[in-house]
């Protein structure tokens, strides 16, 4: 039966949702606060450079291929992917750092030439990882999360130990080299959590990474929400901006309209792509199934302070993505999840998308993207991310041998302040709510509401969890969980 669905917000997971609902021959509508569509995922265009506000990793392309495919399509119907070679670069000191190429083989050589043994001891590992991303990625994620019968199979059987071991100590009992630890672990942080805090298991975020490698789509990572949101036109789908939706009104126990910029729009469903705690605070108290207390002592994934720099030249000695590792990774990841403060020396990554695409920046000039990782929460001041800018840059040209100061024509930033006003974010978190074990599957706040009938919800703080790849899969699951319960 034909139904009238109304969907809040416009990110990966609302547009992935929009577009199974409306293959199943729903009236779908989107609304969406901001001006342009993409949730985190928008764009910054400015003096002739383009910057990706949000996500700039597209890892997992088998995850992207699976969604099109779900409609007789292909990602190269809609964009470019053009695979990155070298992946990324780390630097733990000056003239001091690792390039992880774009395949196996040649990370493998890398690892070896660093310390003796460690090749084969990564081929172990990889094989491994490649079993879990197998089992994890083309099976467990697109589990609902309604029961923990859902993480029992054969597979996982065999596999029960690496949900209950971590991967730093996983990676730490087989590597002893610091630098190709931290790169072991790095993939993990996409999760949300320090890699002590998370399950073995998660090792096929490293088949992700060095088996699949890492990719750009043409024109940005905006090029896949234009796609999706192609996609969604396509399939009749409604999409309506500068909609600021104020409350969801609940008779009788039912989901029965949202009021958007003052107007009561009527709805048989009403899912929710919002930040989850926010999206239940538009409901009456008595309606929300998680209290305040509930949201305060979950692990969230950290925020961050953003810079989108503009130089008047190129700049050397980078790769399109860079990794910086040459302070201690233990005491900043201390600053996130243990004790809340802004970090005093704080590791950071850049990216230079121009490297890549001629089309971020304007010829012979570079377009910069350095990101510092910061627990939610933080004061956030225009002096304190000055203060921050100034801390990176300078390390930033040390580590390069390069000056660069003088050469900015302009910078943005982007901070706790602002994911909490562009996108109501809890605390200003900038990636939703950790992967670790207690925050694992069906012990993530549920995709349809506990309370409320006819309500559900999609994203980065459900199932299955933070990440590009993992929204896809959570419009995909909340919609087979929608027609389920029609």
């Amino acid at each position: 039966m034909k139904k009238q669905i109304k969907i809040i917000g416009s990110g990966f997971s609302s547009l992935a949702a929009s577009c199974y609902l409306a293959q199943q021959g729903h009236s779908v509508t989107i609304y969406e606060k901001n001006t342009t569509i993409g949730g985190r995922a928008r764009q910054l265009k400015k003096d002739g450079f383009t910057f990706d506000i949000g996500p700039t990793w597209y890892w997992m392309p088998d995850v992207f291929e699976r969604f099109f495919a779900d409609f007789g399509k292909k990602p190269s119907d809609y964009y470019e992917l053009i695979k990155l070679s070298p992946a990324y670069q780390v630097y733990f000191g000056v003239k001091d750092f690792v390039t992880i190429a774009d395949n196996l083989p040649e990370i493998i050589e890398t690892f070896e030439a660093i310390e003796n043994g460690s090749g084969k001891k990564l081929t172990s590992f990889m094989k491994e990882a490649q079993s879990n991303y197998d089992i994890a990625i083309k099976d467990l994620v697109y589990r609902p999360g309604v029961s923990p019968l859902e993480l029992v199979t054969i597979e996982t059987a065999k596999k029960v130990n690496q949900f209950f071991g971590n991967i730093s100590k996983d990676i730490r009992r087989r590597f002893t080299n610091t630098k190709l630890i931290q790169i072991l672990e790095f993939p993990v942080l996409f999760l949300g959590a320090k890699p002590s805090d998370t399950p073995s298991f998660y090792s096929f975020m490293n088949f992700a990474d060095f088996g699949l490698g890492t990719w750009h789509p043409k024109n940005g990572m905006y090029s896949v929400i234009l796609a999706m949101e192609k996609l969604a036109l396509e399939l009749g789908v409604t999409i309506q901006t500068n909609s600021n939706i104020e409350k969801i009104i609940v008779e009788n126990g039912t989901a029965k309209a949202i009021i958007v910029n003052g107007k009561t729009i009527e709805a048989d469903i009403i899912l929710s792509g919002a930040d989850y705690h926010h999206s239940e605070t538009l409901l009456d108290k008595k309606h929300r199934a998680y209290s305040e207390k509930y949201w305060d002592n979950r692990t969230f994934a950290p925020s961050s302070l953003l810079f989108y720099v503009g130089f008047d030249k190129k700049i050397e000695n980078v790769e399109h993505h860079s990794l910086f590792f040459d302070v201690d990774f233990d005491i900043h990841a201390a600053a996130i999840y243990d004790t809340p403060k802004w970090p005093e020396e704080p590791l950071f990554y850049a990216s230079f998308p121009s490297k890549t695409d001629a089309s971020s920046a304007p010829s012979g000039k570079e377009a910069g993207i350095f990101l510092i990782p910061l627990a939610p929460g933080l004061n956030d001041t225009p002096e304190l991310r000055e203060t921050y800018f100034e801390k990176i840059i300078t390390r930033f040209e040390n580590l390069t041998q390069q000056s660069v100061k003088n050469n900015i024509i302009f910078k943005d930033s982007f901070c706790v302040n602002d994911f909490i006003k562009d996108y109501n974010s809890y605390k200003g978190n900038a990636y939703g709510l950790a992967n670790t074990l207690l925050q694992t599957a069906f012990l993530r706040p549920k995709l349809k509401s506990k309370k409320i009938k006819n309500l559900y919800f999609t994203g980065q703080l459900t199932v299955p969890g933070p990440g590009v790849p993992p929204a896809l899969i959570s419009g995909k699951l909340v919609s087979e969980l929608i027609k389920k319960n029609i």
